[in-house]
């Protein structure tokens, strides 16, 4: 079973994400936060595979939220979804940058939001080709450092277009396709980037993509 919280400062929001969610036979909403704080607290008790966590609330926002749980590595298990009003949220590259491993609109349709819970609980990136671009593209030279070029040096030439694919956005099926691999190597591929690295997740190896510049220098779309 995959245990989500779910922090919204809005009641309706919550009722409707809990009744979505716990009708999936995999999915089991194990508590609800309507501040900050309390979806910290929560997080503490409850150790969820995945927080729906909306950005603007009372008594410590999602950002606040996000870093007070990331910091703790009691909850290195725990995938923050970033729940916003808006696709390019300014809020948003502020939430990445505190660990959360990836966004979702609140007018998303309801199979979405059900699949960016399993997709979050199995350590993906929630950021879309096209969102990738347009987000970390824009803000890319204003992100903290993840890594520097001189680290990247730990990666073979094979992982190193692996990451560039992965900043790009695309899935571990599509790297496949791409590199001529199974999907088992290029997964293989991602989680020892992801080790040599320590990133925590995929988004944080999207957005060392980007600093890097290896989408810049690496693949393009076609």
């Amino acid at each position: 079973m995959i245990r989500v919280v779910i922090a919204d400062d809005q009641q309706l929001i919550r009722a409707g994400f809990t009744a979505l969610l716990a009708s999936e036979p995999d999915i089991d909403v194990v508590g609800q936060a309507a501040t900050g704080a309390e979806a910290v607290a929560s997080v503490a008790r409850l150790h969820p595979d995945v927080v729906l966590m909306d950005i603007r609330m009372p008594d410590g926002d999602g950002i606040w939220a996000t870093r007070q749980i990331v910091a703790d590595p009691q909850n290195s298990a725990t995938h923050i979804v970033i729940v916003t009003t808006f696709e390019l949220d300014d809020y948003v590259i502020d939430a990445i940058r505190a660990g959360a491993s990836g966004f979702l609109v609140k007018d998303t349709e309801p199979v979405e939001l059900i699949r960016a819970v399993r997709v979050a609980a199995a350590g993906d990136a929630l950021l879309s080709p096209g969102v990738t671009r347009r987000l970390l593209g824009r803000v890319s030279g204003g992100l903290s450092a993840v890594v520097d070029t001189e680290t990247l040096s730990v990666l073979t030439d094979r992982e190193r277009e692996v990451l560039a694919l992965v900043g790009h956005g695309l899935t571990n099926e599509e790297i496949a396709t791409k590199l001529f691999l199974s999907p088992l190597t290029a997964k293989t591929h991602v989680s020892r980037i992801m080790q040599k690295l320590g990133a925590r997740d995929r988004v944080q190896l999207v957005v060392t993509a980007y600093e890097t510049h290896l989408v810049r220098t690496g693949w393009n779309d076609g």
